[in-house]
């Protein structure tokens, strides 16, 4: 009997029911697990259609080469020989192995040490730039002035102590003016667009102190000022290269920045200063309570003070993150930088010593004290809420989740409403002191970049993104 599979003698021979071929069960079982038919005919079979057969047990011969001594001493030579042959192969692959091995060791030694030589240059040469000698640029009467100190001089320190000892005295007595607006006048503002795009991608804006004339400022590094109330563009600046960061207005003069660094005052459509002092772009601009003082942020890692009576550099502190938003606090002595790393950092005015620092977790965005004082309000890049951080506890205290992004906030002059500005829209929230709780008055769609209050916060007035202005007030 021979297998029908394998054509030799089964050593456990089965047969089929349905053909009655002869299989080695081994063989037969694999393909009906595999196949399910019958090999020889193609029929369904399955291992119960399988019969044992008794046959005598088949001794198969040795093959003719081991069937003497020097036939067997032949073989094991010969795989000793094969044995042999692939040790030898196996050590020189071995070998190669090592030797690509330690050309990949000393490549990825010297990759590392380029890495780290680059890494040191690189962090000095950031060092260098932070660090580096600046020169105001020009002014109206030609003078450049070098800094290298980091506190105020003794006329402008006198300054600084002055406003905050007049400030802080009527702070806490001051009342609300009996014309300022109430939860019900924020409630019925309505919103309307009151021009077309003006200047593109422009994020500035910022009202003079009578709340008509609106100052913008495009990518284009063109700045204008826009009347409000008559729907027109009075002035047109010319920044002189690089795109518009920030403004704002000191008394009747228009302030800019600039991202080439350069920060510029206008009067009357006329440019009469101009300072170089960021070695990079300047983010972010604000004026000291006396009005006295303006101070610029950049990515340089500096902030400046400007001394506008002699239109020449005060002094430049460095920090350790480029600095994004500014904001000086309502009594004058503390001056507030959001920093690219999410760090809010506080100083004090006169000496430049840092004195404090809340931690976010996005580079800052925008920077509001409150009128009282004692809060400040931040957004970071990309969160929904606005931060209100307690300078007394040194912490937050409370985190007003607005539901959509947020790109600008700002306090009214009571400190009890706060504005928050984004893509999605303005909502204005009104903090209660007898009940110490947070309100929401105000919520509309109007797209936004920033917003500015009115006067006597009675109107809001929001830049949207595509450049053009919108009002919202009561009629």
């Amino acid at each position: 009997m021979l297998c029908a599979i394998s054509g030799e003698s089964p050593q456990t021979p089965v047969a089929s029911r349905k053909s009655g071929n002869v299989f080695e069960r081994r063989l037969i079982e694999a393909y009906i697990s595999e196949n399910g038919t019958d090999p020889v005919t193609n029929e369904e079979l399955t291992i119960d259609d399988l019969i044992d057969l008794k046959a005598s047990y088949t001794v198969r011969p040795r093959p003719p080469t081991l069937t003497s001594i020097p036939s067997l001493l032949s073989v094991f030579q010969n795989e000793w020989d094969a044995l042999a042959l692939e040790t030898y192969t196996l050590k020189q692959q071995l070998v190669q192995t090592r030797q690509e091995l330690s050309t990949a060791l000393y490549q990825h030694d010297a990759a590392v040490r380029v890495i780290a030589r680059l890494s040191r240059e690189r962090d000095e040469a950031r060092d260098a730039l932070s660090k580096m000698t600046v020169n105001g640029g020009p002014v109206a009467n030609g003078d450049s002035m070098q800094v290298d100190s980091q506190e105020l001089s003794e006329g402008l320190a006198a300054k600084v102590d002055a406003t905050q000892e007049r400030l802080s005295k009527t702070r806490r007595k001051r009342a609300v003016p009996e014309d300022w607006a109430d939860a019900d006048i924020i409630q019925s503002l309505k919103s309307k667009k009151i021009s077309g795009s003006l200047y593109p991608g422009s994020r500035l804006l910022a009202l003079d102190k009578g709340g008509d004339l609106a100052l913008l400022g495009g990518s284009d590094g063109t700045a204008g000022v826009f009347s409000v109330s008559q729907n027109e563009v009075l002035q047109t600046l010319q920044g002189g290269g690089g795109g518009i960061t920030d403004g704002l207005w000191a008394a009747d003069r228009a302030v800019i920045a600039l991202s080439t660094g350069m920060v510029k005052i206008f009067d009357d459509g006329s440019e009469v200063s101009s300072f170089s002092g960021h070695a990079g772009k300047a983010t972010s601009v604000a004026l000291h309570p006396s009005g006295e003082i303006l101070a610029s942020v950049g990515v340089d890692k500096s902030y400046i003070f400007y001394d506008l009576e002699t239109s020449k550099i005060a002094t430049q502190v460095y920090t350790n993150s480029a600095l994004t938003a500014a904001a000086f606090h309502p009594d004058g002595h503390l001056f507030a930088a959001g920093g690219s790393d999410g760090q809010i950092k506080v100083f004090d005015v006169k000496s430049g010593a840092n004195v404090a620092n809340f931690e976010s977790s996005a580079p800052i965005q925008s920077l509001s004290f409150s009128e009282n004082g004692t809060w400040l309000a931040s957004i970071t890049e990309g969160e929904n809420s606005v931060s209100i951080w307690d300078l007394r506890k040194a912490a937050q205290i409370k985190s007003l989740e607005i539901g959509s992004p947020v790109s600008s906030v700002r306090w009214d002059y009571t400190g009890q409403f706060l504005m928050a500005a984004g893509p999605s829209g303005v909502s204005v929230q009104q903090y209660s002191k007898a009940s110490k709780e947070w309100t929401e008055l105000l919520r509309s769609g109007a797209e936004a970049v920033t917003g500015e209050w009115g006067p006597r916060a009675q109107s809001i007035v929001t830049l949207g993104p595509d450049g053009s202005i919108t009002e919202f007030t009561q009629s």
